[in-house]
């Protein structure tokens, strides 16, 4: 038998490294702020938040133009500085099961709520240096995505604990060439920050590396028969691992708007916010059972390891592109009430793969196939002026996904959104305003079509997901 094994050596490229690969690129694939589906978080404006965005760089007064579209900074005089914060409540749970590469149902919960509750920080300054030149700076947190699912749930193989974390530093510019019209561009520093966890299905890791050593034709199928055998008394199903993921980033891009005032009345404002390319740097440490350390470190097994030591804790690095994307924004204003709706589109089809790179050689660059699609995001909303200090607020939005039930996973259960809100304004003074806004979002149930882990688990069913989001903001005119 253990020759047989020995005879393996020339094969390099073991499923047992798969799992590492899997939890990275899941990690750090979550991309930039874009406009529909995924991971988006829009959430740094009150005011915008309480007309679902409709209406987002035209209704004006609102100094969050800062990071969606600097163009719209000609329209405020003077100095302005608005802080925002956004709670947001998110709820999932999965409904139905999995199976190993075998066909073997895997045991567990249904992982309970996988949702979460996360604060969202916004801040924007804008100053008018001349007639014609406006300079802004913004912080904003573009992503800030968490599951977490029970430890032993059916999915744990793929996902039990996913949070991202997305800092973006925006600094502004603004040129009214005439009255009517003005361009703008800002340049973007963004920090990412990622977390991920799951489980490793050892029993599998051992079973995938007979069955493609003996498709290799370098054991015979009576051996693979004895090793699979063997193997199962010693890492039997349920011989699980625990791997956690962190990586982070920065990166740098840009964006340019144009705002124009078709009439005294109506306002439209475009922006082009660019990709954004990643290098990011990430570590993963893994927990590893007694039996299946006696299983690795067995020198019969170390020729199916090509020779190296997996599950060692080790860098890596993935470089990815994130998606430019449009936003087209409209408002028209009256005495009492103002209307809006807003546009936007993604060129999500840029997130095809994501190539991993690892420091460990006993860990042979990985590949994490996506295939996302290009999506759009619509609202209409507007504002009620009840009086000179009360404004009240109520939109609605369409959020695409780029996401399939083919391709789609439990770390990020996305699906169709639609967005319900409310939102109300005060004026104190002509200084000072507050703002809040309500937002529910009725999200279609996510679908999983066989989602496949890294050892080959299938999981299908469908998750069970909403949000509720309430914002509140502070501005003050200087």
């Amino acid at each position: 038998m253990h020759t047989s094994i020995r005879s393996t050596s020339g094969y390099t490229r073991p499923l047992v490294l798969a799992t590492l690969s899997l939890a990275i690129v899941g990690a750090l694939v979550l991309p930039r702020s874009a406009a529909a589906g995924g991971f988006q978080l829009k959430e740094d404006s009150a005011k915008g938040m309480g007309r679902a965005y409709a209406g987002s760089t035209t209704a004006g007064d609102d100094v969050s133009v800062v990071i969606n579209n600097p163009a719209a900074m000609s329209d405020l005089k003077g100095t302005d500085v608005q802080f925002d914060i956004t709670g947001i409540n998110v709820g999932s749970r999965f409904h139905g099961s999995a199976h190993d590469a075998l066909g073997r149902p895997i045991s567990g919960d249904n992982g309970g709520d996988a949702g979460t509750t996360l604060p969202v920080p916004a801040m924007a300054f804008v100053t008018q240096v001349s007639d014609k030149v406006h300079l802004g700076a913004g912080f904003s947190v573009p992503f800030g995505f968490q599951t977490e699912y029970n430890r032993n749930w059916v999915g744990r193989y793929h996902a039990i604990k996913s949070k991202i974390q997305v800092f973006d530093a925006t600094v502004s510019g603004s040129y009214e060439l005439t009255d009517s019209f003005s361009l703008g561009a800002s340049v973007i520093a963004q920090r990412t920050i990622a977390e991920l966890t799951n489980a490793i299905n050892y029993n599998m890791v051992g079973l995938g590396l007979i069955q493609q050593a003996a498709a290799a034709g370098q054991i015979t199928p009576a051996m693979a028969q004895a090793l699979a055998a063997q193997v199962g008394a010693v890492v039997p199903p349920g011989s699980d691992g625990f791997a956690r993921i962190k990586g982070d980033d920065w990166a740098y891009g840009w964006q340019v708007g144009a705002y124009y005032k078709l009439t005294p009345n109506d306002r439209f404002a475009v922006d082009y916010h660019s990709k954004i390319t990643h290098s990011i740097q990430g570590t993963g440490n893994f927990t590893v059972p007694d039996n299946v350390a006696a299983l690795l470190g067995n020198p019969a097994v170390a020729p199916l390891l090509g020779g190296g030591t997996p599950f060692q804790h080790t860098n890596a690095t993935a470089g990815f592109t994130t998606p430019e994307f449009v936003s087209l924004s409209y408002w028209h204003q009256a005495d009492k009430y103002g209307v809006g709706a807003d546009a936007s589109w993604t060129r999500w089809d840029r997130l095809k793969r994501l190539v991993v790179n690892y420091d460990n050689p006993a860990q042979p660059t990985s590949t994490q196939t996506f295939n996302w699609h290009n999506s759009w995001t619509f609202s209409v909303g507007g504002d009620y002026y009840l009086n000179q200090k009360i404004t009240l607020r109520a939109g609605i939005a369409l959020d695409k996904t780029p996401t399939s039930a083919n391709l789609r996973d439990p770390r990020v259960p996305d699906a169709l959104r639609k967005e319900v809100a409310i939102g109300i304004g005060y004026k104190a003074s002509e200084h000072f305003e507050l703002d809040a806004s309500y937002m529910h979002v009725f999200v279609n149930k996510a679908i999983m079509n066989g989602a496949i882990s890294a050892t080959g688990d299938s999981i299908s069913g469908y998750s069970d997901n909403y949000g509720n989001l309430l914002s509140v903001s502070a501005q003050y005119k200087f």
